[in-house]
């Protein structure tokens, strides 16, 4: 047995402090310790994705990350994207598209496409869809979630053009 590690971090913009065992994954860590529970866990081999969280600004499988190696990190979680009442634009494209459909790996599949667009805000469908290919949904296709990453790619790259780019 291993004794306990503090362990110090932002996730979602609130510093975090947590006791774990130097073993537990950082994706329990979100989910038991700090009641994140969007972040889902499905293969835990890293695998299917549903996981994904960004840390630092890379989309990471939190099943594989030991909760000591996200010291001193920024985290986001599913939960910094929106909420019911206030979706931001890649929530409202997935729901604009039924790109949900059972909504188990979603919340993996949403992280992935936050930190694609924050690295490649002009991302062309193929590239959406090669990116997606680390995430596995079993429900049906991956058209519609292509689609409302697509739809949210193009109004995110609108709304910083501003509303007078035209005039330029």
């Amino acid at each position: 047995m291993t004794n306990p590690t503090r362990v110090n971090f932002t996730v979602n913009g609130v510093p975090s402090k947590v006791l774990v065992e130097p073993r537990r994954t950082l994706a329990d860590c979100l989910r038991h310790d700090l009641n994140l529970t969007g972040t889902h866990v499905g293969c835990e081999h890293g695998v299917c994705g549903a996981c994904t969280v960004i840390v630092d600004g890379d989309a990471v499988r939190s099943c594989l990350m030991l909760a000591v190696q996200a010291e001193g990190g920024n985290l986001a979680t599913v939960e910094s994207l929106g909420s019911a009442e206030s979706m931001s634009v890649l929530q409202q494209a997935f729901q604009d598209n039924h790109a949900l459909q059972c909504g188990f790996c979603t919340p993996g599949i949403l992280m992935t496409a936050h930190a694609l667009l924050g690295r490649e805000p002009r991302a062309s469908d193929e590239r959406i869809t090669e990116v997606l290919s680390g995430n596995i949904c079993r429900c049906t296709g991956y058209i519609p979630i292509v689609k409302a990453i697509a739809q949210a790619r193009n109004i995110l790259a609108d709304a910083s053009r501003g509303p007078h780019s035209e005039d330029v």
